[in-house]
């Protein structure tokens, strides 16, 4: 990858997302107001909806690099447009369920055609787990996926948090796309991503002028999974495995510690740590703060396993990933002195 175009790649997502966002804003106030309830994080209506300026600035940087820049960016033109028809898929469904709310079977069987149609343009020989068969194999890529994309969805719950899960990991990834470790075009859109979350960013500080939405999180969900399966399918398992840690452990342990209390896991809730972290005297800037600068961690052990070429160093990597989003969930858990 060029990194001067890879640099304006970037630039250019972040300026699209911003003006795309002051020209929605006012028409998403209008039609796509989101209410505070029971489960909300916010106190004051705001508008949702913002995933639209995200998506669409990404998109858009792609499209145009694989116009004018074919040969530096695109290598496999027809699975890169599956993977963006795919997304844009997620994101009307997203869009009609920020606006009219889904039953959970039918959102979940669209986001499973999603996922599958992603996982089809990823070559045959690829492989994620080399000791079982590759049907079963495809299987769980297919679970995995699916469960990111509800993953990043569970956990934009709060401002900024998203922001500070997606800037660092695709930051990484766009940075390992320079690197050769991705193909030229999965590396465009780690960064055009990246550049469109940065764009995004001012609109969502706390307290927020706009949230992210369902239009925004699931596609996001489903870009990141394919990035990351890349990642790991190149034989960089314990990268793609590191970048997504935190909000893997939050939403993960959170549905078991639920179904284990017999509650309703479909139903809308706050006990995810980071809400619950509210509940007990942190701030939302101490929360994403926190979450930032674990995931910048978590981006430099990633760096440090596909540097090494070491198996040894990839397990002690992430196994002081784990500690260090172990000791974040500790953290979250404890009340603050007032």
């Amino acid at each position: 990858m060029n990194l001067t175009l890879s640099v304006v790649s970037l630039l250019a997502a972040a300026a699209i997302s911003a003006v795309l966002l002051l020209w929605l804003r006012p028409w998403l106030a209008r039609y796509a107001l989101a209410k505070p309830n029971a489960r909300s994080s916010h106190r004051v209506p705001t508008p949702q909806g913002g995933g639209i300026a995200v998506v669409a600035a990404t998109t858009i940087v792609v499209a145009a690099a694989g116009v004018f820049f074919a040969k530096q960016f695109v290598g496999d033109a027809g699975g890169l447009a599956v993977v963006f028809a795919s997304a844009i898929g997620l994101a009307l469904v997203g869009v009609t369920d920020d606006l009219r709310p889904l039953d959970a079977i039918p959102r979940l069987l669209l986001q499973t055609l999603a996922v599958a149609a992603v996982s089809a343009t990823l070559p045959v020989e690829m492989r994620f787990v080399p000791a079982v068969p590759w049907w079963f194999d495809r299987a769980l890529l297919l679970i995995g996926g699916v469960w990111l994309v509800n993953v990043v969805n569970f956990m934009d719950g709060i401002d900024w948090m998203t922001v500070a899960e997606i800037v660092p990991a695709t930051a990484a990834l766009g940075l390992f796309g320079l690197m050769g470790l991705l193909p030229p075009e999965a590396g465009l859109v780690g960064l055009a991503l990246c550049g469109a979350m940065i764009g995004f960013a001012p609109f969502n500080r706390p307290v927020a002028q706009i949230f992210l939405g369902d239009v925004g999180s699931l596609p996001i969900g489903l870009l990141l999974g394919w990035l990351l399966a890349l990642l790991a399918g190149g034989g960089h398992f314990a990268a793609a495995a590191l970048l997504p840690l935190y909000y893997l452990a939050d939403a993960t342990i959170t549905l078991m510690r639920r179904l284990v209390n017999g509650e309703v896991v479909t139903q809308a809730h706050r006990s995810h740590f980071y809400q619950r972290a509210l509940d007990v005297g942190f701030s939302v800037n101490q929360v994403v703060a926190r979450v930032f600068a674990l995931n910048v961690a978590l981006g430099l052990l990633a760096l440090l396993t596909v540097r090494s070429g070491s198996a040894l160093l990839d397990a002690a990597a992430f196994v002081i990933g784990l500690v260090l989003v172990a000791l974040l969930l500790g953290d979250l858990s404890r009340a603050r002195r007032k």
